[in-house]
C-alpha cells in the first residue's frame, strides 16, 4: 500500500479546508460576529498539520483501487472532524457527537438536523452549515483533482471512489481537465441560481445559502421552516434547480461542448423526468383536496417529488400528513434518488433500470432458452461486470440497511421513525417520516444511534465500499505494517 500518498493527500485535504474555513471568517467579518475567531483557529490548525502531512511528496504516486477508497474515507472522515470544531468552540452546538453529526450530514449533503432553533445560529455558523452542502455536493477529492497538479492516470481511482453512480469516467482526456469542467458548470449554474433566488426579493444571504442547499442537493435551510416560508416564485426556482442538479453531469457536457441531440439521448435522464412527471402526477391527484388550490397542489407536490428524488431534503409542506399512497411514492423515490454522476444521493435510477432490463433479459431466456440477448444502456451493450458490480452494490446496501434498522431500533422507537430515519442518513435525504418527519429533528437518538446514523450518511454518499474497507482487516494489517518498516528503517 502507497501509505506516503496516503499521507500527502490528506495533507492537502486539509489545505483545502482551511482555505475553505476563510469564508465563514468573511462572513463573520461582515455581520461583525466573534464567531469568526474560531473559524480562523480551525483554519489555522488545519493548515498547520497539513503542511506537515503534505510537506514531503512520495516518490511513488500510483494510487491503485484500495488506496483511492482508503484515502476518500479518511479524507471525509478528516474533513467532518476539523469541520465540527467551530461549532464546538463556539458552544453553539457543544456536544462534539451533535456538532459533528451535523457536519457529517452536511458534507455528505444529507441536511439531517440536530438543530430545533436553526434561525437561532450565527450567520457565520448558518453559511457555514450551508456551505458545506456545496462542497461536499461534487466532492472535495475532484477539486482537488482540479486544482492541485497531480501526475499519474491511476488519479481516476480517486473520482470513482467519491463520484455517486456505477460508473466513472473521463469527459476529456485528461482527468483534471474533467475535474475543471464539473466543477465550472457546478459554479455555474449556482451563480445563475442565486441571480434568480434575488429576483425573488430574497436577501443575498437567503440566496447564497439557499443557493448552497440546492446545489449540493443537500437541504439545510436558514429557517425554521425549510423553505416554507418563501414565495412560490422561490420555491419553483428551488423545485428546477433541484431537479438539474440531480441529471448526470455528463449530460450537461453533451450539452454545452457536444450537440442537443446527443445531450437528449441521455437514456437516464429520460427515466429520470419520467419518474419525476409520473410521481408529481399523481401525489397532485392525492392531495387536491387538502391543498388550497389547484396552484397550491401542483406546487408542493412538484416541490416535494423534486427535493426527495434529488435527495436534497428542503421542504414546503409536512408530508408525513399526506395521505399514504403520497407518503409511500415519497419513501420510494428516497430510494430512488437521482442520476448517476449529479450531485444527489439515493440508489441511483441508472442501476434500477439497468437490474429492470436484466430482469426482462432474465424472463425472456425462460421462454426462449436458446435467445441470446445483451442489456443495452444509453445505446451500448452492458458488461457483465457492471451488472455483477450493481448486484453487488444492492445486496450491500440491503446488508447495510438491514443491520443499521436493528441498531436503530434498540432505542424502542416506532417502526417509521426507525426505517426512514436510517433510510434518510443512508440515501443522503435528510428527512423522514414520523419523528423524523420534515417538521421534526435527529437530536432526540443517543450518541450511538447518531454515530450509526452518521456512517450511514458517509457510506451512502461514498457509494458503500470506501468505508467498508476501513474495517477490512487487511488494509490496515498492511498499513501498519508499512509504517512499522519505515519507523525502523
Amino acid at each position: 500500500m502507497n501509505t506516503s500518498m496516503v499521507r500527502y493527500i490528506l495533507g492537502h485535504v486539509l489545505k483545502l479546508e482551511a482555505l475553505l474555513l476563510i469564508f465563514p471568517c468573511i462572513v463573520a467579518g461582515i455581520y461583525r460576529e466573534k464567531g469568526g475567531i474560531y473559524f480562523l483557529c480551525t483554519a489555522l490548525l488545519c493548515c498547520l498539520i497539513g503542511f506537515v502531512l503534505s510537506g514531503k511528496k512520495p516518490k511513488q504516486t500510483t494510487i491503485y483501487l484500495k488506496e483511492g477508497c482508503l484515502i476518500t474515507a479518511l479524507s471525509w472522515i478528516v474533513l467532518s472532524l476539523f469541520g465540527a470544531l467551530p461549532f464546538v468552540f463556539s458552544g453553539e452546538i457543544p456536544s462534539f457527537t451533535d456538532a459533528l453529526f451535523e457536519v457529517i450530514s452536511g458534507f455528505t449533503t444529507t441536511g439531517a438536523s440536530i438543530l430545533s432553533n436553526v434561525e437561532g445560529l450565527s450567520y457565520c455558523m448558518l453559511f457555514w452549515r450551508s456551505f458545506t452542502h456545496w462542497i461536499g455536493g461534487m466532492g472535495v477529492l475532484v477539486f482537488l483533482l482540479a486544482v492541485i497538479p497531480m501526475s499519474g492516470g491511476s488519479h481516476i481511482n480517486l473520482m470513482r471512489a467519491e463520484s455517486p453512480g456505477p460508473s466513472v469516467g473521463k469527459l476529456v482526456p485528461k482527468l483534471r481537465h474533467t475535474a475543471r469542467i464539473l466543477y465550472i458548470i457546478y459554479f455555474g449554474m449556482t451563480v445563475v441560481e442565486t441571480i434568480l433566488l434575488l429576483f425573488g426579493g430574497i436577501p443575498f444571504f437567503d440566496a447564497i445559502t439557499t443557493a448552497f442547499g440546492t446545489a449540493g442537493t443537500g437541504g439545510f435551510g436558514i429557517k425554521n421552516d425549510s423553505i416554507t416560508s418563501y414565495s412560490p416564485y422561490i420555491q419553483w426556482v428551488v423545485t428546477i434547480f433541484m431537479l438539474l442538479f440531480g441529471i448526470n453531469f455528463n449530460a450537461y457536457y453533451l450539452l454545452f461542448f457536444g450537440s442537443i441531440r446527443q445531450a437528449l439521448k441521455v437514456e437516464e435522464v429520460k427515466y429520470y423526468f419520467i419518474i419525476v412527471f409520473t410521481s408529481v402526477a399523481i401525489i397532485f391527484a392525492n392531495i387536491l383536496k387538502t391543498c388550497a388550490g389547484t396552484f397550491d397542489a401542483i406546487t408542493k407536490a412538484s416541490f416535494q417529488v423534486a427535493s426527495i428524488i434529488t435527495t436534497t431534503g428542503f421542504s414546503t409542506a409536512d408530508f408525513d400528513t399526506w395521505p399514504e399512497l403520497s407518503k409511500t411514492i415519497l419513501v420510494m423515490l428516497m430510494f430512488c434518488g437521482a442520476c448517476a454522476g449529479s450531485t444527489g444521493g439515493g440508489i441511483k435510477v441508472s442501476r434500477f433500470v439497468i437490474v429492470i432490463k436484466n430482469l426482462g433479459k432474465e424472463l425472456h431466456s425462460y421462454i426462449h432458452p436458446k435467445s441470446i440477448r445483451k442489456v443495452k444502456f444509453e445505446g451500448k451493450p452492458v458488461d457483465h461486470d457492471v451488472v455483477r458490480s450493481i448486484n453487488v452494490y444492492f445486496t450491500t446496501f440491503l446488508t447495510i440497511f438491514v443491520i443499521s434498522v436493528l441498531l436503530v431500533s434498540l432505542e424502542g422507537y416506532d417502526f417509521a421513525t426507525n426505517f426512514t430515519s436510517v433510510l434518510a442518513t443512508m440515501n443522503n435525504i435528510g428527512p423522514g417520516l414520523s419523528l423524523v418527519g420534515p417538521t421534526q429533528n435527529f437530536a432526540f437518538f443517543s450518541p450511538l444511534t447518531k454515530y450509526v446514523l452518521m456512517f450511514d450518511m458517509l457510506a451512502g454518499r461514498l457509494e458503500l465500499f470506501p468505508m467498508l474497507i476501513l474495517f477490512h482487516p487487511s488494509i490496515w494489517k498492511e498499513f501498519f505494517h508499512i509504517a512499522d518498516k519505515h519507523i525502523r528503517g
